[in-house]
């Protein structure tokens, strides 16, 4: 424990020389009354047992969640920020969540709580930390008018959170635009190095560790190729994902939040979009081979998005970078379950393995006007969902809409006046399915405690998961260690590719006093 405290005062001297120019945190001051509060039957912070989320009284805590963009972005890349035009879908952010310019901040708290949900995940960009250019346009809520995007930003968290909800922050993308193609935004890494994206984390961690209510880091959104290069999955590279999130997630737990679900996306593009070369959507396949342990147990989740114009090889463009494979919406019921499941579903649905752990589709959705397959595809998700008692975040939660022009993707959709469209209205053929899967509450109350399997791998660094041994220093120097989280033990070692596994199953209380056991090919020793 001495070590995590030397180490988030290392941190906190760090960030203070990193980030001393930010503006400090905005407080929201927002009347409970006036902002939508309602009654919170769960209480901070949120764990995991096995497949399932729980609160800190070990209740079922199901993500049922929407996705509120802005902060990341709506530019479209060229030309004036401000600009409709030059937006995507017009749909005019600001730098700041979509629709504080036509709805006041109390009535959209209201509105939210209307759907059901009670999550937000709240995309960010890392140029948004340092933008210090004044939001403007915000009539609605002038309030935010002259701030920041990062104080706009703690207002929304504060805003949330008070409201009721848990927020679980998303980095985005590097930029303040428009996300996902070719667009400077591909890897945690692209246009900024990986220091710097977990050196924003740990700030980002930090910065709202008092609030209970943030319960978890979504730490990349849609890693994918760029022109030239793939992301991997243990590879132990510059464009190693896995390494990429086990480094991040080890230093939030250890510097700035202890508490905080570590949320990890799978891989979302790999290969070139051509019929004539090798292309593939891993999503989450690679975790039964290699998955993450960190050094304070129960809190990973993994996350994957699906959307009918994708496919399990198809990027989901019309045109260039379009290859002849199959759509998601495009395939039977019985062929998209099993894509889902081999996809992302067996994470959660495997008990007992070391990749055993919650599932977030933290991202799906479709239009209103959609038609045909589209349709099809979106009731069979909502089928999927609910038969396998998935954690779920709709995209978008809002969009516009003036009379029958605009994005109609959105749960709720705002007209410049304030008026709102929801996905309730009679005329919105996806209002049945929504409250179908808001109501499918599946496993509820509490959830018994499981036996835990974690996996370590020391191939391309150490993997030292114990706080106690981080103390400790590098006592081997040269060599690769690997030790388990202070509440597991040692099981089993090999020689391939330097792997171990850890777990907690008849374990007697690991935190006590006593000496460490050192395994190592040749022999055992005791210190």
């Amino acid at each position: 424990m001495r070590a995590r405290a030397v180490l988030a005062a290392l941190t906190t001297a760090l960030t203070g020389l990193v980030m001393v120019d930010q503006p400090a945190p905005v407080s929201a001051a927002v009347n409970a009354a006036s902002s939508g509060e309602l009654p919170v039957s769960w209480s901070a912070p949120l764990s995991t047992r096995g497949r399932h989320i729980v609160d800190a009284d070990g209740n079922r805590f199901k993500l049922q969640s929407a996705n509120w963009h802005g902060s990341s972005g709506t530019w479209t890349g060229s030309g004036d920020d401000e600009d409709p035009a030059n937006n995507f879908a017009q749909e005019t952010g600001h730098r700041a969540p979509l629709g504080l310019d036509r709805s006041p901040i109390d009535t959209l708290m209201l509105d939210f709580h209307s759907l059901g949900i009670n999550s937000i995940r709240l995309p960010f960009s890392n140029e948004m930390i340092r933008d210090r250019r004044p939001i403007t346009g915000l009539t609605a809520n002038p309030r935010f008018n002259g701030l920041t995007p990062l104080q706009a930003y703690d207002l929304i968290v504060e805003t949330l959170t008070k409201s009721g909800f848990a927020v679980i922050l998303n980095n985005h993308t590097t930029t303040t635009r428009w996300c996902c193609g070719l667009d400077g935004n591909e890897r945690w890494n692209s246009g900024q190095s990986t220091e710097t994206f977990v050196d924003d984390w740990v700030f980002m961690a930090e910065r709202y560790k008092d609030n209970k209510r943030v319960v978890g880091v979504d730490l990349r959104n849609e890693v994918r190729r760029d022109t030239w290069n793939n992301p991997n999955w243990g590879w132990g590279d510059g464009h190693d994902w896995a390494a990429a999130a086990q480094e991040a997630g080890e230093r939030i737990q250890l510097e700035a939040n202890p508490d905080l679900l570590i949320i990890i996306e799978g891989i979302n593009w790999m290969g070139i979009p051509s019929d004539l070369f090798w292309h593939d959507r891993p999503h989450l396949k690679p975790v039964k081979d290699l998955s993450h342990t960190f050094p304070v147990s129960h809190k990973l989740v993994y996350a994957v998005h699906f959307y009918g114009y994708t496919g399990p090889q198809h990027t989901g463009a019309t045109g260039p970078g379009e290859t002849h494979d199959a759509r998601y919406r495009e395939l039977s019921r019985t062929d998209l379950f099993a894509e889902y499941d081999k996809a992302a579903g067996y994470v959660a649905d495997t008990p007992d393995r070391h990749y055993t752990a919650p599932i977030w589709l933290s991202e799906f959705g479709v239009g209103k006007e959609a038609t045909g397959q589209d349709k099809t595809w979106f009731a069979n998700t909502v089928d999927w969902l609910i038969e396998h008692d998935a954690n779920f975040a709709y995209w978008p939660m809002i969009g516009f809409q003036e009379d029958d022009k605009g994005n109609t993707w959105g749960l709720l959709r705002y007209s410049t006046t304030g008026a709102v469209r929801k996905v309730f209205d009679a005329d919105d053929w996806r209002g049945p399915l929504w409250k179908r899967l808001i109501a499918a509450k599946g496993s509820a109350g509490q959830v018994a405690p499981v036996r835990t399997w974690s996996q370590l791998r020391a191939k391309h660094r150490d993997h030292i998961a114990s706080i106690r041994l981080r103390a400790a220093g590098d006592w081997d120097h040269g060599n690769r260690k690997a030790v388990c989280p202070d509440d597991q033990r040692l099981v089993g070692i090999t020689h391939f590719d330097h792997y171990a596994l850890c777990t907690d199953a008849g374990a007697a209380n690991l935190w006590q006093s006593g000496p460490t056991t050192k395994v190592t090919s040749e022999n055992v020793t005791e210190d």
